[in-house]
C-alpha cells in the first residue's frame, strides 16, 4: 500500500506553467522529499497529489489506481501543513479524533487509534489541552497525530517544520524519522531545507522551475550531481564554481569543488590567497578567501582553527573530488 506514480504532470495557472511534465515513481514505504528553491513547484506538486489542485494534464496513481477524479478524502492520504491547521476550540484529543468521527468510525475504534497515536508521539499528557496551551512543536506533533490516526496509504508533509525554531526543528525531525521507521508508511515531504532532505529522505527529487533536475538518494546527489544546479543546491556551504580556464582545464566550462574538499596551509599549496572573513563555529571553521587563480573560494575546515581575516594562505583542492561541467551546466563524467 502507498505506492505513487506520476505521469507527465503539468499544471498551469492562467498563462503560467508551474509544473512542466513531472514523472515520478515512489515505492511502498519510501520516504521521498521534494526540494528546490521558492517557486520551483514543489508545494503545487504536493497539492496535485493530494487533490487540492487539479492537474492541467497527466495522471496521479496511488496504489495502482488513477485518482485524478477522486476528492482528497477518497485518496487514502493524510496531509500535514506547516500552519498546523488545528481547531482552536477542540482539545488535542478531539482534534485528533475529528476526522475519524466525521467518517463514522465506531467510538471504541476512534479512542483506540487516538490513544495509540498519542502514545507514539508522547502526547498523552496533553490530550485534554487546547492548541493555545501548547508550544509550536507540540502543536505540530498533534497535527502529525491527526494524520497518523487515519492510517493513510500516503502521508504528505508540506514544510511541516518551517515555523519551528532550530532546536524544535531537530527534535521534530527525529520524531518524523522515528515515525517513518515504526509505521513503515510511504511519506512525501516538501521542504526548502536541504538538511531535512539529506537526513530524512530515502530519495530526493530536486525541482527547478517546474522540472525535475535529478532524482536519487542523498549521497547520490551529493557525490554525483547531474548538473550545476543540483551541485550548487545540495551541500552546505554551497559548492565553489570556478571558470575552468582559470585553472587550466580546457575540457570544461566550470569546475566545481565543495568547501570541505579544500585544504589550506600558510606555506604552500595550489592557489595563493587572502582570507576575507572567518567564521568560527566550534565544530567547523568557514573561511572566505580571495585567490588570484581561482577567484572567491569558500573553505570548510573541520574543528577549531585560528585563521582570521587578512591571513595569507594557500588553498589546495582535492583533485579526486572536483567536478567538471560543460557550457550548458551538465556534469562531465570523470
Amino acid at each position: 500500500m502507498g505506492s505513487l506514480v506520476l505521469k507527465n504532470i503539468r499544471k498551469s495557472f492562467g498563462q503560467v506553467e508551474v509544473l512542466k511534465g513531472i514523472d515520478l515513481e515512489v515505492s511502498d514505504g519510501e520516504f521521498v522529499i521534494f526540494v528546490g528553491p521558492s517557486g520551483c513547484g514543489k508545494s503545487t506538486l504536493l497539492r496535485v497529489i493530494a487533490g487540492l489542485e487539479d492537474a492541467t494534464s497527466g495522471s496521479v496513481g496511488i496504489d495502482g489506481e488513477v485518482v485524478g477524479h477522486l476528492p482528497p478524502s477518497k485518496r487514502g492520504i493524510a496531509m500535514v501543513f506547516q500552519t498546523y491547521a488545528l481547531y482552536p476550540h477542540l482539545t488535542v484529543r478531539n482534534n485528533m479524533a475529528l476526522g475519524l468521527k466525521q467518517a463514522g468510525q465506531p467510538a471504541d475504534q476512534v479512542e483506540q487509534r487516538v490513544t495509540a497515536a498519542s502514545t507514539m508521539l508522547s502526547l498523552d499528557e496533553y490530550l485534554e489541552r487546547y492548541p493555545a496551551e501548547l508550544s509550536g512543536g507540540q502543536r505540530q506533533r498533534v497535527a502529525i497525530g491527526r494524520a497518523v490516526v487515519r492510517d493513510p496509504q500516503l502521508f504528505l508533509f508540506d514544510e511541516p517544520l518551517s515555523n519551528l525554531d532550530a532546536a524544535l526543528r531537530v527534535n521534530t525531525r527525529l520524531e518524523i524519522a522515528r515515525l517513518h521507521r515504526e509505521l513503515g508508511a510511504t511519506m512525501i515531504y516538501v521542504t526548502h531545507d536541504q538538511v531535512e532532505a539529506m537526513t530524512l529522505a530515502d530519495k530526493i527529487v530536486v525541482l527547478n522551475s517546474g522540472v525535475v533536475e535529478q532524482i536519487g538518494s542523498p549521497m547520490e546527489l551529493y557525490n554525483n550531481p547531474a548538473n550545476m544546479f543540483v551541485a550548487g543546491f545540495i551541500g552546505s556551504p554551497q559548492m565553489n564554481f570556478i571558470d575552468a580556464g582559470r585553472v587550466g582545464r580546457g575540457d570544461a566550462d566550470k569546475i566545481g569543488i565543495r568547501p570541505e574538499h579544500i585544504s589550506v596551509d600558510p606555506e604552500t599549496g595550489t592557489w595563493a590567497g587572502n582570507v576575507l572573513h572567518a567564521e568560527h563555529l566550534g565544530a567547523d571553521t568557514i573561511l572566505y578567501m580571495e585567490t588570484e587563480a581561482a577567484g572567491l573560494l569558500t573553505v570548510r575546515l573541520f574543528g577549531e582553527h585560528k585563521f582570521n581575516a587578512d591571513d595569507k594562505l594557500f588553498a589546495t583542492p582535492d583533485e579526486n573530488r572536483m567536478f567538471a561541467f560543460d557550457k550548458d551546466g551538465r556534469s562531465i563524467a570523470a
